[in-house]
């Protein structure tokens, strides 16, 4: 498993998952810490490699993710010093896209953009109408990848 983490050959949000609950079970300290490095650059080359925004387009086929809302919450997370509470850059995106408003900003922002609406400017109630179909969609796909986690993935 280590060695298929190092190698990026685990790419799904389910395999990762799957690896990290039986890394958190390795009774032997040295087993726990063998896996420590590897699922966490693991999780970070999930994120970087846009993989988490292929699933979460994946959850949001009517109305897509947009790869500015999963930009955005990395940025934030890389500058967040609560974020070394976890080695988990995944969750901790998907937290920061949740408990941030980053869905409701990024929704807006993308409903406003003339390339939405065949290059016209829209107007306001457009604009509103289909922000609110981006923040339905995008919070269904957001909570649903999140179920994943049992227990959050922090350093105890």
């Amino acid at each position: 498993m280590i060695e298929a983490l190092k190698k990026h050959k685990v790419k799904t949000l389910t395999e990762l998952c799957r690896i990290e609950r039986a890394a958190a079970t390795c009774e032997d300290p040295d087993e726990q810490q063998a896996f420590q490095e590897p699922l966490a650059g693991a999780w970070d080359y999930y994120v970087s490699s846009n993989q988490m925004l292929v699933e979460l387009r994946g959850l949001s086929r009517n109305y897509p993710v947009s790869n500015t809302l999963v930009d955005t919450a990395r940025q934030l997370v890389s500058g967040d010093f609560a974020s070394t509470r976890s080695w988990n850059t995944a969750w901790l995106c998907l937290v920061k896209i949740r408990d941030a408003g980053l869905i409701h900003s990024c929704a807006q922002l993308e409903a406003e953009r003339p390339e939405m609406w065949g290059g016209r400017y829209p107007s306001p109630e457009e604009v509103e109408q289909l922000s609110q179909c981006f923040i339905y969609e995008w919070t269904q796909a957001v909570d649903t990848m999140l179920r994943h986690w049992r227990v959050d993935p922090v350093w105890v």
